[in-house]
């Protein structure tokens, strides 16, 4: 079975590690080596500048692949968040994977209306709440929830207990952050000053000048890095303050509580059916009510903090690897 993954960004198979790769490029490219095999041949088209060819698996830039349609032949394309290629191969199967909200004003301006409507396309969607946001105009010929996965890299085989009384920031937009910090300077550090703040995901330079005063407050900004390094932290911090806008998934989540982080979050968006309240995580109201819940998981008994841990790995189970890949298999041979 020949089966396409197209992704319109830049980068290609040697990317694996790189601290730039942003969710949806690992996401294709560990789904399409898992799935590279004797059953099936998998192309993966990205913006690159040459194919590489790894036995079952070929990178395909999309300029080559645009120019020579026609020498290729695929049973199933599954492409993320762009209907536009479905246009060049009348005869494949077409799944359109979903990460993003897809708003009707921004189809048509991006001329992706076209494509949806005229071709017969499975929506594959990250989750509910993306499957709810997204309008029933499209008219999709079928509508399946398969979650983001957990990746391997994450899954932890021996948990550890000793935590020290830090926290977590990796979302990469700045919504709220502001106002994070403001809570920790005045609420959190003035009543646990060995506490830590580590910000991951956040352009640097836009904190560059203030870099000095935040740490005066335990807060590190470190940017993007690679994957390994952010569990290192993870493993021994003691939670993730997530807020929860603008999240269709929230793969921060899922990996913060496969290391054991319970997220503390407002509980909207998707992050409300991934969070349960008082379990793997906390749902907060407000600013307030997340200082005061910073500061009560720091003050919680050993027991407590290790029933915290205990429920936040075994909630990430479910997003394992294997078990959601079963689910594509499923998807390319009864569809």
């Amino acid at each position: 079975m020949n089966i396409l993954f197209h992704c319109p960004t830049k980068f290609d198979l040697n990317s694996i590690g790189n601290s730039k790769l942003g969710g949806i490029e690992t996401l294709n490219l560990e789904l399409c080596n898992s799935l590279s095999s004797k059953d099936y041949n998998i192309y993966l088209s990205t913006v690159c500048k040459k194919v590489i060819k790894r036995k079952n698996l070929t990178n395909l830039p999309i300029s080559k692949l645009e120019k020579e349609n026609h020498n290729y032949n695929f049973d199933y394309i599954v492409s993320s968040n762009d209907p536009n290629i479905f246009n060049l191969f009348r005869n494949s199967k077409k799944i359109l994977w979903m990460h993003n909200t897809l708003a009707i004003e921004k189809a048509l301006r991006k001329k992706k209306i076209l494509s949806i409507l005229k071709n017969k396309i499975t929506a594959v969607f990250v989750s509910k709440y993306l499957e709810n946001k997204t309008s029933n105009l499209y008219f999709f010929n079928k509508k399946v929830i398969i979650h983001n996965f957990l990746s391997n890299k994450f899954i932890t085989e021996k948990c550890n207990y000793k935590r020290k009384n830090n926290f977590i920031w990796s979302v990469q937009r700045e919504r709220g952050l502001l106002e994070t910090l403001n809570i920790w300077m005045n609420y959190v550090y003035p009543k646990n000053k060995k506490t830590k703040l580590f910000i991951f995901g956040i352009d640097k330079s836009k904190f560059r000048k203030l870099k000095d005063y935040y740490k005066k407050y335990n807060i590190i900004f470190l940017g993007r890095v690679k994957k390994n390094q952010l569990r290192r932290v993870y493993e021994t911090s003691l939670g993730m303050i997530c807020l929860g806008y603008d999240e269709t998934f929230c793969l921060n989540a899922i990996e913060a509580n496969a290391c054991g982080l319970p997220v503390i979050t407002f509980g909207e968006t998707a992050l409300k059916d991934i969070i349960k309240n008082n379990y793997n995580g906390s749902i907060v109201n407000n600013y307030k009510s997340l200082s005061n819940k910073i500061l009560e998981l720091i003050n919680n008994d050993q027991l407590t903090k290790n029933k915290y841990i205990n429920n936040s790995i075994r909630s990430s189970k479910k997003y394992h690897f294997n078990k959601i890949k079963k689910k594509w298999v499923k998807l390319f041979n009864n569809k």
